[in-house]
């Protein structure tokens, strides 16, 4: 009995042992991931509806195009903050490794008509709001996907105050992934296309047709 129970107790031991080595590995490659990843914040859709008076817009409307009534402004906001660890060479050489980056996201919509605007105005215009909408249902995707590419980069840096080129370094790479991320995400060619079916609204097709049509139609009818 002594030595059964003794068998037992080192199996006991044995599997609490492994449990515990089991969960620290995998919480270790969980703090892993999370540090070896970018972080994408994508806040939700801000939208405000606005009036104004034709005869005397406010200044912060955006101008309307010829032969507009009214408009819906789409405001995608993108900022990144980059990070790195810096491996000095010399006293003005360096090498620096992309090892953080966090990237926040936010659309921010306003329709803009007069008070005497007509629903098929508004309908009008939703169905640019609708557009812009559908676009940053996969912002965080896009700017997801760009930003893993500057993980682990490696930038040679050169001057009198490495950690001055590094900052300028980090900095000027927060830049390019923004650049990347509104070329990329970029509305503007579906909404012309949405304009052009309902010529700005003035003709009588229906806003969800035309909406569906410039989305699934833009990378043809614009070329």
């Amino acid at each position: 009995m002594p030595v059964r129970r003794s068998i037992v107790l080192c199996v006991l031991l044995g599997a609490i042992i492994f449990g515990w080595l089991w969960w620290r590995n995998v919480s270790s490659r969980r703090r892993q991931g999370e540090t070896t990843g970018p972080t994408i914040s994508k806040q939700p859709v801000l939208f405000t509806n606005r009036t104004f008076d034709p005869a005397a817009p406010p200044p912060e409307m955006p101008p309307l195009s010829p032969g507009e009534y009214a408009e819906c402004d789409s405001n995608f906001l993108s900022s990144a903050k980059v990070g790195g660890e810096t491996r000095q060479t010399d006293a003005t050489h360096g090498t620096v490794t992309i090892t953080r980056i966090n990237m926040t996201l936010q659309l921010n919509v306003t329709i803009w008509a007069p008070a005497s605007a007509t629903q098929h105005v508004m309908e009008h215009e939703e169905g640019h709001r609708q557009i812009s909408e559908f676009y940053y249902q996969t912002a965080d995707q896009i700017a997801g996907r760009i930003a893993a590419t500057y993980m682990g980069k490696q930038v040679e840096i050169t001057g009198a105050n490495p950690d001055a080129e590094s900052t300028r370094m980090l900095e000027q790479m927060a830049h390019e992934i923004t650049e990347e991320y509104n070329e990329e995400l970029n509305p503007e060619p579906t909404q012309l296309l949405y304009d052009g079916i309902t010529d700005h609204g003035r003709n009588e097709v229906i806003v969800k047709d035309a909406v569906a049509h410039a989305l699934k139609n833009v990378s043809i009818e614009s070329n």
